[in-house]
């Protein structure tokens, strides 16, 4: 799993605003870093890595909410819960292929059959996880999620200067 990149001049000084800023910038990039390649289901990692770095913008989203506009703050909540929606439920046969794949390893040939049937009930299930993703990935690139996100730090930022 990846490990959560520091955000960094976060300390117990930083304005609320700055470090709302600060959160949804990183937590923001770490998700559009694991884009590329998230959709190869022979290297199931990617799709956890996204995923996880969904839940935590999601997390700086909730968190920092009061430092958001209501509205605007709102649908991009929305909008980043779908994508890790999308992420979960293509991550989710993942998860059980690759425990039945050990599971058969140490299995006797009367067994497998059976195994590797419901592997390939999960692969179908992992192949309509990946159509669904690749949809909410083109909704997040034509509606400019990464880029209204950054807005949406900016204007932290900016509130946060301009009620000095």
């Amino acid at each position: 799993m990846a490990k959560a990149a520091p955000i960094p001049d976060l300390a117990a000084r930083t304005r609320f605003g700055d470090a709302a800023a600060a959160a949804v910038e990183v937590r923001s990039a770490e998700v559009f870093e694991h884009a590329r390649g998230v959709l190869d289901v022979n290297d199931i990692e990617r799709v956890h890595d996204m995923r996880v770095a969904s839940r935590r913008l999601r997390a700086a989203l909730e968190v920092f909410a009061a430092c958001f506009p209501k509205q605007r703050h709102r649908r991009l909540l929305a909008e980043v819960k779908a994508l890790a929606d999308a992420l979960g439920e293509r991550r989710d046969p993942d998860v059980a292929i690759e425990e039945l794949a050990k599971l058969a390893d140490g299995l006797g040939a009367p067994e497998r059959p059976g195994i590797e049937g419901l592997i390939e009930e999960l692969r179908a299930e992992q192949l309509e996880g990946n159509r669904v993703l690749a949809e909410v990935l083109v909704r997040v690139h034509e509606r400019g999620l990464e880029d209204r996100l950054a807005e949406l730090a900016r204007g932290a930022r900016a509130e946060q200067e301009g009620s000095e």
